[in-house]
């Protein structure tokens, strides 16, 4: 059934005008020395106080004002860059206002806005409230880094174009042949559902909100394109030192791909010690893949169907994890990062979480129970990690191949000290090499410190704290730089 909005009787074809140019400021409060905007007043002089609304972008970048004489448009010449997207609005929605300002030689100087009541007195509403609440907010701000064009101003919060009835048929009409068979006919079933008056409103919100997520999913098929070795092997000594077996494995693993170019029967599973750097290996396969990844962290997770979904059988149900995690990705090739397998919770009687991802890794399909559609899971890449595998039951176990992530060696450790985690928080704290300078022996000494200690999150600790006291004693004792011998590391770590 067509809409009709009386609301607009501007020409849809007539383009808004733009007057005004933006300034940025971190101001606080607005003043008349510095306004939130500056309007034309060389035809005439306004009012301290003066009532009317903007219409931009409906017209022309301005303000009318309500005079005695009828309604006068002033162009808008100046606006904090701040202000842009709150004048907008208000223009767009017509809202009545009494703006506060001063004449100057260059123009109306605007410090207040205020939303109006009737008859132009100032409301002591909500509405009101709401429009000071902005305000406020903005004045608290700084300027936007840099300014956006005008048909940027628009924000997309959401990825999800297929959401009204009349879309989603649209779609199934000219592109239903790009999603698999089975979804297809899910997809015909449940529009049936969500157009029938037999079934309650709450089936068709159900239907509809089930039919939005499946369409929006991108169906892609399994094959992959070749991706280059060298390149594989450039983003993994990027991203890690050392680990040379388990790049090894990672590069085969690469390999395998560009010869089947589909992915391996079975994911990886990380094995090692906390702070050995697992996720980073993770993190790093999916960014030489080319895929987007999700995480699901097994720790937190303590119900099985925080995975799988619930019944539409309840008014507040809704998809799962993994259902959500393809909809976030917005197709249906994806990477799996599976944190801490080994700590997944018993659950509230209703079974083990971590059995759920069985049907996953299976690459059989996923089923969602508020869907209730079998999910095709031939592009998902599921890579866990686990300090203790004894903890992961038989079967999860036999759908990953294993790679036991070593501790680092008392020399690595030295060299990822040295090389990367210290530069690196002295970079973060504005400090140069010269300033912050830790001898051989106090190498040494910081690494056997920590020698109890598995992976290197104690040695990131150590570095932050050693550059904190170095320009501690920079900064107060005005000294050019500081040496961390033995003996002082000794000391800092009592």
């Amino acid at each position: 059934m067509p809409v009709f909005d009386f609301s607009e009787s501007t020409d849809p074809k007539q383009q808004s005008e733009c007057t005004y140019m933006t300034f940025p400021s971190n101001r606080a409060e607005a003043t008349p020395e510095e306004p939130i905007l500056l309007l034309d007043n060389q035809k005439r002089k306004w009012e301290h106080h003066s009532c009317g609304i903007f219409t931009n972008p409906v017209k022309r970048t301005s303000f009318e004002f309500d005079e005695a004489d009828g309604t006068v448009s002033a162009d808008i010449l100046k606006i904090d860059s701040r202000f842009v997207s709150l004048l907008k609005w208000l223009g767009e929605n017509h809202i009545s206002v009494r703006l506060s300002g001063e004449n100057r030689a260059d123009g109306y100087a605007v410090y207040k806005i205020r939303e109006t009541a009737f008859g132009g007195a100032t409301k002591l509403s909500a509405e009101d409230g709401f429009l000071q609440f902005m305000i406020e907010r903005l004045l608290a701000s700084n300027a936007p880094l840099e300014e956006e064009a005008e048909e940027d101003l628009d924000e997309v919060g959401d990825n999800m174009k297929l959401t009204s009835l009349q879309s989603i048929t649209d779609f199934m009409t000219c592109a239903g042949r790009t999603m698999p068979d089975n979804i297809r006919l899910w997809a015909r079933r449940n529009l049936a559902v969500a157009r029938s008056h037999e079934v309650t409103p709450e089936e068709r919100r159900h239907a509809q909100r089930a039919l939005s997520i499946m369409m929006n999913i991108q169906w892609k098929t399994n094959y992959f394109e070749s991706i280059d070795p060298k390149e594989a092997r450039r983003i993994l000594d990027e991203e890690l030192y050392g680990m040379e077996r388990v790049k090894q494995r990672i590069i085969e693993t690469i390999i395998q791909i560009n010869r089947t170019h589909t992915l391996p029967a079975y994911g990886l599973l990380l094995v090692g010690p906390a702070g050995t750097g697992k996720s980073q290996i993770a993190y790093a396969v999916a960014r030489i893949l080319k895929l987007p990844w999700t995480t699901l962290d097994m720790s937190s997770i303590n119900d099985p169907e925080q995975l799988t979904g619930s019944s539409r059988i309840y008014a507040n149900a809704k998809p799962g994890i993994i259902m959500e995690a393809f909809s976030m990705a917005g197709e249906s090739n994806l990477v799996f990062i599976i944190n801490e397998l080994d700590k997944a919770a018993a659950g509230k009687g209703n079974g083990n979480p971590a059995d759920v991802l069985l049907t996953l890794l299976d690459n059989l399909g996923f089923t969602d129970n508020y869907v209730e559609c079998t999910v095709p899971t031939v592009g998902v890449y599921p890579i866990a990690t686990a300090n203790d595998k004894n903890q992961i039951s038989a079967p999860l176990m036999s759908r990953f191949a294993v790679i036991d992530i070593p501790d680092y060696t008392f020399e690595e450790k030295k060299i990822i000290f040295s090389r990367y985690a210290l530069p690196k928080v002295l970079k973060r704290m504005g400090l140069n090499e010269q300033e912050c300078v830790v001898t051989p022996d106090g190498l040494d000494a910081v690494i056997e410190k920590f020698s109890n200690t598995t992976g290197i999150r104690d040695l990131e600790q150590a570095a932050e704290h050693m550059a904190a006291n170095a320009l501690y004693q920079i900064e107060v004792d005005c000294v050019d730089a500081v040496v961390f011998d033995a003996e002082r590391v000794n000391v800092l770590f009592e």
